[in-house]
């Protein structure tokens, strides 16, 4: 007999069960433990990278932020101030300096994928950044481009087209040690 979803059956009432011969179901081998290889299950937490980034990131990025328009190289330094855990992603806040001009950052690391969002708060920045844009990177901190808050116009450079960030945690310049000979 068939039944329409809609039906309201009995408190009680029983349905018969009719197996599916496409479909075998042995109890036999629904008992038995599935067997998985070591490596085919993933075993990274991202949440537990997420918290030991926090606690070891450096805190200081010094690179160059190089214009696609042709404009002149600007020297960056970035200054984390708070990296904070929050599930897979790592909170990031800041002050990035931009030649001579300072501005406050905040930022997104996410643990599992290294990517990167970082965004320039202040009002007035270098040539070719507006602010809203927001430097995007898929591995880590370098490189990183950028991207506009709006479309710009490719006949007009000063809307800024765009450039790349490189940023790496070694500041510290090297002496130069002059041979004696």
């Amino acid at each position: 007999m068939p039944f329409l979803l809609a039906m309201d059956l009995s408190i009680g009432s029983q349905v018969p069960f009719r197996m599916n011969p496409q479909l075998p179901l042995d109890p036999i081998q629904l008992a038995v433990p599935l067997k998985v290889d070591e490596g085919s299950v993933e075993s990274f937490d991202p949440v537990a990278r997420a918290s030991d980034l926090a606690g070891t990131l450096p805190r200081r990025w010094c690179g160059t932020y190089k214009p696609f328009d042709g404009n002149p190289t600007v020297d960056v330094t970035l200054n984390l101030t708070s990296l904070t855990p929050m599930g897979q992603m790592v909170d990031l806040r800041g002050t990035m300096d931009l030649g001579t001009t300072t501005a406050p950052v905040q930022g997104n690391l996410h643990a599992k994928s290294d990517q990167l969002d970082l965004i320039p708060l202040g009002n007035a920045l270098i040539p070719g950044l507006e602010p809203g844009g927001i430097f995007l990177g898929l591995q880590g901190f370098s490189p990183t481009a950028w991207q506009a808050p709006r479309l710009v116009n490719m006949a007009n450079p000063s809307t800024g087209v765009g450039g790349r960030l490189a940023l790496d945690s070694s500041c510290e310049q090297s002496v130069p040690v002059q041979p004696l000979w």
